[in-house]
């Protein structure tokens, strides 16, 4: 199953389903349920489905929220199995309890528009609302220059990192600074003034001496009397001094490329618990598209354009020729990694660097509450390849559409206007979902910085004669990793894309590469290092 489908796949429930769904979220009997409904006939009611359990009981106080200020019934039905927006068709077909709107992942919009069951958002409502929602949302939402769903959450990849690792690191670089610079200053003090020249030692030095004395006693008894309170605030000052030292070396010490990465790691003298510096999820697509997400073009900004597109490329073969590489320094066997299990080594202290979705912010959090991970940690922008070759994340927009089959559009509408641009302050607390639009105050900076990667993010392209490209460049990075030829590879991945695109068959012309001129880097990899480190210090 393509990871576009994947993302979307999911059967409708059936009425009956759909009824006890409703008493789940009210708490009520199906007798009552039935009973209010005939003394509620006369208010509007709509349907909503969905696909994620959890957002049910989100989803539920939304509904009561706007029901109770509009007089309007939002029944929320929670939709499980396969097919999903073949089942939302069924049901708008039968139009017995049909979806008035419903959730669904951009990629999947193209398809729901051309089936009558999106229906797009008129310009001046679209304008009265589009600067409130990043780049990456406004473009996930678009389809042939028309905003067809409300942004409502996302998800994208960024780099994690030990926080307590990189400080700890800073404080030696620091602390060695000093010491060399204090070793260099009396170094320089020697070659000045020669050696110091010591005390005598016969005591006879006069009533000079002993005034000198004198002196020198009640100046030591005056400091006493404020030695503890003035010693304390210095120490104090000094602890501060050095942390606001620390906190300005991590800043320059992330890495803003792959390749600070690598020189970190030859840097790094690791702790013993440390078994990787870097290390992430090299079997799945969203941790790996951001190699080449600058340079691959699949339907232009919005994903929508089959004429726009621009798999096969010199720099697209480069970034990917640097992953390669990377299996090299951070060896990984890729039939037992997976992001779970990289995650919970890093949370174990396993791992310095990876790359991991908004999901880990909570299973950071709540391991932190239960005493298993005892560290500080932080995220960054994924690193540049270089200073050439740049990189960008791949991101999904979950958002909400209304049916165009619907006859209570106005009124679905205003929900999901409500549902996606005024109720989502709780959004994140209830639900672990990150809103798409801006202005949310989640109490954590992390989520932050993935808002703000989000916003320079590739929005997943939504045209279906490329559905399959996901899996397919899954397989085509697993296939390079392993030492295929980046350049043959991504050839033939264009072509078989192109030829599904054009109808045709479709041949790229050979990209000649020049001939590397200088010499390769060798890095040493993670275990060899490990070992200097250990003969260095004598362990």
């Amino acid at each position: 199953m393509g990871l576009k489908k994947r993302l979307f796949t999911m059967a409708a429930m059936a009425c009956a389903v759909a009824a006890v769904a409703v008493v789940g979220l009210s708490g009520k009997t199906i007798s009552q349920e039935q009973e209010e409904s005939i003394f509620s006939r006369g208010k509007e009611t709509i349907y909503f489905w969905y696909t994620d359990e959890t957002l049910a009981d989100y989803l539920g106080s939304a509904a009561v929220a706007y029901g109770e200020a509009h007089d309007v019934r939002v029944i929320p039905i929670l939709a499980s199995g396969l097919e999903y927006l073949e089942e939302i068709n069924k049901a708008s077909i039968r139009s017995e309890n049909m979806p008035d709107l419903y959730i669904i992942s951009n990629d999947s919009l193209e398809k729901a528009f051309l089936a009558g069951l999106a229906s797009p958002i008129s310009g001046e409502s679209w304008e009265d609302i589009k600067e409130e929602y990043p780049d990456a949302a406004r473009l996930a939402v678009t389809y042939k220059n028309k905003a067809i769903g409300y942004p409502f959450y996302f998800e994208t990849s960024a780099l994690l990192y030990n926080r307590t690792y990189l400080e700890e690191f800073a404080g030696s670089q620091i602390e060695a600074e000093w010491d060399a610079a204090e070793g260099e200053a009396a170094m320089a003090d020697f070659e000045e003034n020669g050696p110091e020249e010591e005390e005598s030692q016969d005591g006879g030095s006069g009533q000079e001496g002993d005034n000198a004395q004198g002196d020198e006693e009640a100046q030591d008894n005056g400091n006493l009397q404020g030695s503890g309170t003035d010693s304390a605030a210095d120490g104090e000052a000094a602890k501060e001094d050095m942390e606001a030292l620390v906190n300005e070396r991590v800043k320059g010490i992330l890495p803003a490329t792959i390749d600070d990465i690598l020189n970190f790691a030859n840097e790094y003298n690791a702790p013993e618990q440390v078994e990787a510096v870097f290390k992430w999820d090299v079997t799945d697509i969203f941790y790996n598209f951001f190699f080449v997400g600058n340079y691959m073009n699949v339907g232009g900004a919005a994903g929508d354009n089959t004429a726009n597109m621009n798999i096969y490329n010199k720099d697209a073969i480069d970034c990917l020729k640097v992953y390669q590489a990377l299996n090299q320094f951070f060896s990984m066997d890729t039939k037992e990694i997976s992001y779970e299990k990289v995650l919970n080594d890093f949370i174990e202290g396993k791992i310095v660097y990876t790359v991991a979705t908004t999901d880990a912010v909570a299973k950071l959090e709540e391991a932190k509450e239960n005493g298993n991970f005892s560290y500080e940690y932080g995220i960054a922008p994924v690193p540049d390849i270089n200073g050439e070759l740049l990189t960008r994340s791949l991101s999904v927009t979950n958002c909400v559409v209304v049916n165009g089959y619907s006859d209570k559009q106005e009124l679905a509408r205003d929900f999901a206007r409500f549902l996606t641009c005024e109720y989502t302050d709780t959004l994140y607390s209830r639900t672990g979902k990150v809103a798409a639009r801006y202005g949310v105050d989640y109490g954590n900076a992390n989520l932050q910085e993935f808002v703000n990667e989000y916003e320079i993010s590739v929005p997943m392209p939504k045209m279906v004669e490329t559905s399959n490209f996901w899996v397919e460049l899954e397989i085509a990075f697993a296939q390079i990793w392993d030492g295929a030829d980046a350049n043959d590879r991504l050839r033939q991945l264009s072509e078989k894309i192109m030829t599904q695109v054009t109808g045709e068959p479709y041949t790229e012309t050979v990209i000649e590469e020049e001939e590397e001129t200088v010499d390769e880097v060798e890095y040493l990899d993670e275990e060899e290092l490990r070992r200097e480190a250990q003969e260095e210090t004598g362990e």
